[in-house]
């Protein structure tokens, strides 16, 4: 998936139909002159549902789609037909989305499993006809209920990538290096900060036809906790990976200084990302002889507080020995 195509995040005007009106009609034959009330009920209101689909890996389809409006309900008739009801407007959404109300910030509901539904805005319910209000005393009523009006709502959809792995480190890291080369994603790779500016997403094909599903989440700097960099725009996906892999590279001045600060950011973002799987991986080691290995393997298993591997993207090495690992922490 290119960057340009995933989108991540959609502001969105949403309104359900209105529900129909009751009938005032009065039964009138050729011989039945006075024949009593058998006005109808008004059907419902359309509702707008957003519904998960395990299909969909972004919300690029919703990308132009700004008024969204479901239909309204039909008028009741004569004979006590009830009127049809106002069709729904399902809007599919990939799962791990969040849907918000854009004026309160309040979350409404997330969707996590496929086919799941939620009605975000409910249709009108239809008005009722006339001959629910005859009576002794009213035999003729003349009148009916009108339905209810739509409702309205300025929702925010978000998506946080659903993904087994999740690749975290500073800018330049090779991160997207590593995802293309165990993936068949073809992310921007370039010598510079930021140039990833969208996760990506790839497969990762395991033994025996096996795969699971890796995330390159843009670069996290010092304070993006507090928004700095690209800040709250990333972080959130991270939430959703099982396995936080740590990219650190081997010409880094403090390997273990700059995990400290990696996992200080994303505690300060959300404690519970502490609960994860972590992984460090010290990537470009092909820069590497095996004294400077050695060296940096010593201060490692020192201060370092979790498993390491040393690869290298670029000259393949190390590369199957990280997916039995990813695959082993998985599993």
């Amino acid at each position: 998936m290119t960057e340009g195509n995933f989108v991540d995040y959609v502001k969105m005007h949403v309104a359900s139909g209105n529900g129909g009106k009751g009938s005032a009609h009065l039964h009138r034959e050729k011989y039945i002159q006075k024949g009593g009330p058998d006005g109808g009920d008004g059907g419902r209101g359309g509702h707008v549902i957003i519904k998960g689909n395990a299909n969909l890996w972004t919300l690029l389809h919703l990308k132009f789609k700004r008024h969204v409006k479901a239909g309204h309900g039909e008028h009741g008739s004569s004979g006590r037909s009830t009127g049809a009801d106002g069709e729904d407007y399902i809007v599919e959404v990939p799962l791990g989305t969040i849907v918000k109300d854009t004026d309160t910030g309040a979350i409404l509901f997330e969707i996590t499993e496929d086919g799941e539904e939620k009605i975000v805005v409910e249709g009108g319910m239809g008005g009722r006809g006339n001959w629910h209000f005859k009576s002794s005393t009213n035999q003729t009523p003349r009148y009916a209920q009108p339905g209810i009006p739509s409702e309205e709502k300025n929702i925010t959809i978000e998506l946080k990538v659903l993904a087994d792995v999740g690749l975290v480190g500073f800018p330049n890291a090779g991160k997207s290096t590593l995802l293309s080369v165990l993936t068949s994603a073809k992310p921007k790779i370039a010598d510079y900060e930021f140039t990833t500016l969208k996760p990506n997403l790839g497969i990762v094909k395991y033994r025996d036809y096996q795969s699971f599903v890796m995330a390159d989440i843009p670069g996290i700097i010092e304070g993006a906790a507090e928004g700095k960099g690209l800040g709250y725009y990333f972080l959130r996906h991270i939430e959703r990976n099982s396995i936080l892999l740590f990219l650190i590279p081997a010409d880094a001045d403090d390997i273990v200084k700059q995990y400290d600060i990696l996992v200080d950011e994303l505690k300060r973002y959300n404690p519970e990302m502490l609960d994860k799987e972590r992984f460090v991986v010290v990537s470009k080691s092909d820069m590497l002889d095996d004294e400077l290995k050695s060296e940096i393997s010593s201060i490692l298993d020192k201060d370092l507080e979790t498993d390491y591997m040393f690869i290298s993207s670029v000259a393949q090495q190390g590369l199957t020995e990280l997916k039995d690992k990813l695959w082993q922490m998985l599993n």
